[in-house]
């Protein structure tokens, strides 16, 4: 038995986290008669929670290793992504609606959601940002539905995608976001009305929404985007995360 103490003990310092642990005890129980299993799983349990409380810090060194590891991961993601965005921006921009000038050597993509208040607040930070400098920045749109506290997220960027595809993204948008209490299935369809869209291809689009708006979540879980509104930027004399407050002196410097 000392020697099996011996090897566990080894063992758990290489366990990234708990859920190793846990799953090393249904390993044992698996492989046993329901009541025999039942014994070991319980003591198993009881001798790993012995060791845990004499060697705290091997579980503490293990999840900051992991932490280290995850936030090493991001940073290598962001760095290529910002890359990627400074030598082939097109690549990144992809079929992703854009607005402001296409020639612009600064790029800013938003990272938003339909129903966050916050996007609907810096929506109209956006629009003055917008139509005071047109002509020095290229906005590009991804969709960061946050659907597990906002159920009209994903609908509402469905129908905008929808939108887009007869090129009126920026105008339905708008009208999500300062009509944002209203969101649901009538406020998109006179959305579209009013924006005289053809309403059998906009319905038809929506049915197709969902690969264009995964690949944008899949990039912002890649980039480990925290929340929304989510801000990059690329430009001659800044690139990286930034808040929509400093865009305006970036833009001052690039000149």
């Amino acid at each position: 038995m000392n020697t099996f103490f011996h090897r566990f003990g080894q063992l758990l310092k290489y366990l990234r986290t708990l859920t190793a642990i846990g799953l090393l005890c249904l390993v044992v129980a698996w492989s046993l008669p329901a009541q025999a299993a039942s014994t070991i799983n319980s003591q198993l349990e009881q001798q790993v929670l012995q060791i845990v409380r004499e060697h705290p810090e091997v579980i503490i060194k293990s999840v900051q290793a992991y932490q280290e590891q995850q936030q090493q991961k991001v940073k290598q993601a962001r760095q290529t992504f910002l890359q990627d965005l400074k030598t082939n921006s097109q690549a990144v921009i992809g079929e992703s609606p854009t607005t402001g000038s296409a020639e612009s050597k600064i790029v800013l993509i938003e990272f938003s959601d339909f129903q966050c208040p916050y996007c609907a607040e810096m929506h109209k930070t956006l629009k003055k940002l917008l139509a005071k400098h047109q002509d020095q920045l290229r906005l590009v749109y991804k969709n960061l539905p946050l659907t597990s506290i906002h159920a009209e997220a994903l609908p509402a960027a469905t129908a905008a995608w929808a939108a887009h595809q007869q090129d009126k993204f920026w105008e339905y948008e708008d009208a999500l976001f300062t009509n944002q209490k209203q969101l649901g299935e009538a406020l998109y369809l006179d959305i579209a009305k009013n924006l005289n869209l053809d309403l059998a291809k906009f319905k038809r689009e929506i049915t197709l929404a969902t690969p264009a708006i995964t690949k944008d979540i899949q990039l912002a879980e890649k980039l480990a985007v925290p929340g929304t509104p989510f801000f990059v930027i690329d430009s001659p004399t800044f690139s990286g995360v930034v808040e929509l407050s400093d865009v305006e002196k970036i833009l001052a410097d690039a000149r």
